[in-house]
């Protein structure tokens, strides 16, 4: 089993932070990676088993969220080549936020675990995502 991970500190509260990502159908805070989010079926995006697709590639699923522990997970369910469910299995991400108490800032992290004979090439996809994806959470919040 492989990994990817990547987190920042962003300068808001985690009360801000959780109530820009905490919807699993808005991603909007990630416009500069993500340009189309098409929810799937009839669950809204704080429910378990909501379904989005990405970039008209990604197919996604909401597995948890806990708003006392400001934590989310979702598996990858299909996609492009290399996580793709031909190449990948058990493709897990978690987003789980963290306050940073004496700044009253936010530590967020962005990872996923996963199976898949290409380990090297989903990190080398999916690493460069979740950084730009912080990235631009963070320019949109600060």
């Amino acid at each position: 089993m492989e990994i990817c991970y990547n987190s920042t500190v962003i300068n808001a509260p985690i009360e801000k932070v959780w109530a820009a990502i905490r919807n699993f159908h808005d991603l909007s805070w990630g416009s500069a990676v993500i340009t189309k989010v098409d929810a799937v079926g009839d669950k809204n995006g704080t429910e378990v088993d909501a379904k989005r697709i990405l970039n008209d590639a990604f197919h996604e699923t909401l597995v948890s969220l806990d708003d006392e522990a400001f934590t989310f997970l979702y598996s990858i369910d299909d996609g492009s080549e290399p996580v793709s469910k031909a190449s990948v299995a058990n493709y897990i991400g978690i987003v789980k936020l963290s306050p940073v108490t004496d700044l009253n800032n936010t530590f967020i992290e962005c990872g996923s675990s996963y199976e898949s004979a290409k380990d090297s090439e989903v990190g080398d996809f999916c690493n460069p995502l979740y950084h730009a994806l912080l990235t631009s959470l963070k320019a949109r919040l600060e």
